[in-house]
């Protein structure tokens, strides 16, 4: 395969998949420019060698072509500024205005695409109401007809490809996947940023040292099923934390007052741990808990046991004794992952479980363990913490993390890998 260390760019106009979906405030100023950062060293790469950068990249969901909401034409300026050249805009990413500017492209210069998803061919799917089950699906054949030649269009700009938009691995769209069909294996790579993902998670999901550690938060068993049900094949230990925590302990016969709760769940928290038990995983759950009156950060507050949650009460986080437990697991690992936080950490009055979590893995990576913090909330989590720098990684994709996760092969990366 094809690395962009092996690759010289000169002369070559690279099409870029670059992940600039970043939040922004009513004004339109970038809120966090994170993954624009994060991206850097794959385009400034391209630029040293002599090559020419063609940048794609979606923002937010819109629902109709185009919507002046989701234009990428607010971020072209920190762009231009955080890469050191000028970058032109394309309003468009298609068409003949388009395809000229691409053509005219000079070594080091850089163009940067209108929203991808302004059309509804990067992700092959119809848009708008229908009136039957009939109807949607021939419009979703007439979109996937039209996916050809709009994926053919945006392959013909460039002379290489490259993939540095992990966050979108998990989607077999236009531009993540379906594109890098149309350049052969000695013209299509990772980029920097999704070369250190893809090891990242292999490094946790197959290159692992033991004991291996998984730490799993999140409201909800549904959403993390298939992710724990893979877990347990390759884990130590696994610590189920965050929401979670109530339904294990109601399917246990604890009382949990008013917490969170996925009744229809409760046989199920119970098969799993059935087949941890069988497997030989040690499932570590909360034995107290930061209980308080109303979900609010000014609520009235006490630590119970986690089974003996009062009427009128909710778990908000998880208390001292748990602390000190999910801390002695985690010190004493030399893999970890870490998806989800203990508790509310966006109320600081509920903040102290999750970052002990942190706290612990800090002190296990500087004793040699390789720590992957991944999933939209545990990264809020280290950077409101100010740990991110002393993990090993932090991943810059939540869905497509969760679904490595899960075992899946993701489209981007089998792409480009192949399989």
């Amino acid at each position: 395969m094809q690395t962009i260390d092996q690759f010289n760019f000169a002369g070559k106009k690279a099409f870029v998949r670059v992940d600039f979906n970043v939040p922004v405030d009513e004004n339109f100023a970038i809120t966090d420019d994170t993954r624009i950062r994060a991206a850097m060293p794959t385009l400034k790469k391209i630029l040293a060698d002599g090559g020419s950068l063609i940048l794609a990249s979606h923002m937010g969901r819109p629902k109709k072509n185009p919507d002046p909401k989701y234009s990428l034409k607010v971020i072209v300026d920190h762009v231009s500024k955080l890469l050191g050249v000028p970058v032109r805009f394309a309003p468009d990413c298609m068409g003949d205005q388009t395809a000229a500017l691409a053509a005219d492209l000079k070594p080091g210069e850089a163009l940067l695409l209108e929203n991808l998803r302004f059309y509804a061919e990067e992700e092959g799917k119809p848009r708008g109401e229908f009136a039957t089950d009939e109807e949607k699906a021939a419009a979703k054949k007439v979109v996937k007809e039209s996916q050809k030649e709009f994926t053919a269009k945006l392959a013909a700009y460039a002379d290489c490809y490259v993939n540095d938009a992990f966050g979108t691995a998990h989607r077999a769209h236009a531009s993540t996947a379906l594109i890098a069909k149309h350049f052969d294996e000695n013209n299509k790579m990772f980029g920097y940023l999704m070369e250190k993902e893809v090891k990242a998670v292999e490094k946790v999901m197959t290159d692992v040292a033991r004991p291996f550690t998984a730490i799993m938060g999140g409201s909800k068993v549904s959403s993390k099923i298939e992710i724990i049900e893979n877990l347990l094949t390759k884990v130590d230990s696994l610590i189920i934390t965050g929401g979670m925590t109530y339904t294990f302990t109601k399917a246990q016969g604890g009382k949990i007052g008013n917490s969170i709760c996925e009744d229809d769940k409760l046989e199920l928290s119970l098969e799993l741990l059935a087949k941890a038990k069988e497997k030989g995983v040690n499932i570590v759950l909360a034995v107290d808990a930061k209980a308080a009156d109303s979900f609010s950060n000014e609520a009235q507050t006490q630590f119970v046991k986690v089974n003996e949650i009062p009427d009128g009460w909710e778990g908000l986080d998880i208390g001292p004794e748990t602390e000190k437990i999910f801390a002695d697991v985690i010190k004493n690992s030399k893999t970890i992952l870490w998806n989800g936080p203990t508790g509310v950490f966006e109320f600081d009055n509920f903040t102290s479980g999750s970052r002990s979590v942190g706290h612990a893995i800090v002190e296990a990576t500087k004793n040699g363990a390789f720590s992957l913090v991944g999933g939209g909330d545990s990264v809020a989590c280290v950077n409101k913490f100010g740990i991110a720098d002393q993990v090993s990684y932090v991943s810059t994709g939540g869905g497509a993390l969760l679904e490595a996760i899960e075992g899946r092969i993701l489209p981007g990366i089998e792409a480009i890998r192949g399989y």
